[in-house]
């Protein structure tokens, strides 16, 4: 019999686990639980981070993966980005704070958009041929492809940044559900958080 994994993407503890009783025991009684049964691990674990198998590998040979997120702290009017990429075997880890006060009219959603530039221009940077951005918030992927009309300053530069970066770079989007206990993407939102010094004990965006 082959051996079956289980990934459990909401629930009590997100994780694989390898026997249904133990995937039962983390998905009862939780509401909107998100769950897969699979014969590949690697699938499984693709699943656990909100995308499928193909959607993952396609970075391809030399290609990236960052998950971006962005926070907004109301006391001080700064904005943040968090990234978590992940590039031939190694992760690098971003948490960075902004004060434009143009931009920072779009709260945490100028701080996703930061994220997202930020993935794009590490790549450029280091001549990474493909990069897979996992996000969010819609709009990372809309305003890039014209499905969303960009029509405030922040906005209309992370378009024209984007139209310039896939001069070079291969730039696909995956999205995924925020705060639903997506590993990475949890790492990516605490990341911008502490750069505006939101946390526990800390202010409220």
């Amino acid at each position: 019999m082959a051996k079956k994994y289980y990934a459990v993407r909401n629930g009590l503890t997100v994780g694989i686990y390898l026997n249904w009783v133990d995937c039962q025991k983390n998905i009862q009684g939780v509401s909107g639980a998100e769950y897969k049964g699979f014969d590949d691990i690697l699938k499984a674990e693709a699943y656990l981070l909100g995308g499928q198998k193909e959607e993952f590998q396609d970075a391809g040979e030399g290609g990236a993966t960052a998950y971006v997120d962005g926070s907004y702290n109301a006391a001080t009017g700064e904005y943040s980005c968090g990234v978590v990429l992940f590039y031939r075997g190694s992760t690098q880890y971003f948490s960075r704070k902004f004060s434009d006060p143009n931009r920072a009219a779009m709260r945490n959603v100028a701080g996703e958009i930061e994220g997202s530039m930020c993935a794009m221009n590490y790549c450029l940077e280091h001549q990474i041929a493909s990069l897979t951005i996992f996000y969010d918030y819609e709009g990372i992927e809309k305003w890039c492809t014209g499905a969303w009309k960009a029509n405030k300053e922040g906005t209309i530069a992370y378009r024209d940044f984007y139209q310039r970066a896939i001069r070079q770079l291969d730039v696909r989007f995956v999205k995924v559900k925020g705060h639903s206990g997506d590993k990475y993407n949890d790492l990516a939102d605490k990341l911008a958080k502490q750069a505006v010094g939101i946390g526990p004990e800390g202010a409220k965006e």
